[in-house]
């Protein structure tokens, strides 16, 4: 085995999103699947079904990755 169990992604359900971290709320969340295609964030989506789920540590990464150069 290549990776070890705890290095595992976590993909949490948008509805569930805010058991886990306070911000965005969950209309903003939403706000960000919606626009997608244009704001950087399509890689931190996965689509199962009908289902979306926000792959946690992508999603943190595309923070980061938006905020370099940003106020200092």
């Amino acid at each position: 085995m290549s990776k070890e169990i705890s290095e595992q992604k976590r993909f949490i359900p948008v509805p569930q999103w805010n058991e886990f971290h306070a911000w965005p709320p969950i209309g903003g969340l939403r706000h960000l699947i919606f626009n997608e295609e244009t704001n950087g964030f399509k890689s931190a989506f996965k689509r199962v079904g009908s289902r979306v789920l926000v792959d946690e540590a992508e999603f943190f990464a595309c923070i980061d990755r938006q905020s370099v150069g940003g106020l200092k």
